[in-house]
């Protein structure tokens, strides 16, 4: 029973808005610029859910940033949107730590969570007359730009947990990538390891990229190794890691991870 609108544009909607007298418009996950009649729309304006704990992380893509970044806290903001990116005053904020384990999708499913409840607070304090949006601090501010698929390559060469991070916030779209003796395969999960775990990671020769051990399938980093959990071969589906290393027949002490 709710009348749904399907515009091209935002800004093809603004007569349809203004009849139906809204006080306030909440915008979630809309990825593009709204225009001022837009903005102007409704008395209270518009609300944005911004997954970040701003200013830190404004854009397209702050969770991927987030884990990218190896950050151990983030959460979720709502905002009067203006007409900066991100840069609108914040009525609330929820901090939510993120976790070892944590990728995108999950971390996004967990703000969400959050962000729900956050949004019903906003409106309810902005409906009672009891909530005020208070101006970002120009200290601290970092943007979130959009993941390419070309900087989800794999660099071994990299610290442990820059790859690790890399491979979590890439995790589902648009998946971090390596190729195995010129064959191009997504890394979907992996773990960091410590040394002592595998001694082959011990030995002074594991370059970058080498395979430590096949089972389970543990590769050397810049300055350690991560145990690859899952990995999906082009054109085919999303397999163990260890499973692929048998019917490949990766070979101990090689450099094969590039």
């Amino acid at each position: 029973g709710i009348e749904v609108f399907q515009p091209a544009k935002a800004g093809d909607c603004v007569a349809d808005l203004h009849r139906l007298g809204l006080d306030v418009v909440v915008v979630v996950a809309y990825g593009g610029w709204l225009p001022p009649p837009v903005l102007r729309v409704a008395p209270h304006g518009c609300v944005n859910l911004h997954p970040s704990l701003l200013p830190r992380w404004r854009g397209a893509a702050p969770i991927e940033r987030a884990i990218m970044a190896g950050d151990t806290t983030t959460g979720v903001a709502t905002m009067a949107i203006d007409e900066g990116l991100d840069t609108g005053p914040v009525y609330l904020v929820v901090e939510v730590p993120i976790g070892a384990d944590d990728n995108a999708l999950s971390l996004s499913e967990r703000l969400g969570d959050k962000g729900a409840d956050l949004v019903l607070a906003t409106l309810d304090g902005i409906e009672r007359g009891s909530l005020s949006a208070v101006a970002q601090p120009p200290d601290g501010v970092t943007y979130a730009e959009k993941l390419r698929a070309d900087e989800c390559r794999i660099d071994w060469a990299s610290s442990t947990s820059t790859t690790d991070g890399l491979i979590r916030g890439a995790n589902p779209r648009p998946g971090a990538w390596t190729e195995i003796d010129g064959r191009r395969i997504k890394v979907w999960s992996a773990r960091p390891v410590d040394q002592p775990e595998v001694p082959a990671a011990r030995d002074a020769g594991a370059a970058p990229g080498t395979v430590v051990s096949t089972d389970p399938l543990v590769v050397a980093t810049g300055d350690g190794a991560l145990e690859v959990l899952s990995v999906q071969p082009d054109g085919r589906s999303p397999m163990s890691a260890a499973d692929y290393a048998r019917g490949h027949r990766l070979e101990l002490g090689r450099v094969q991870f590039a």
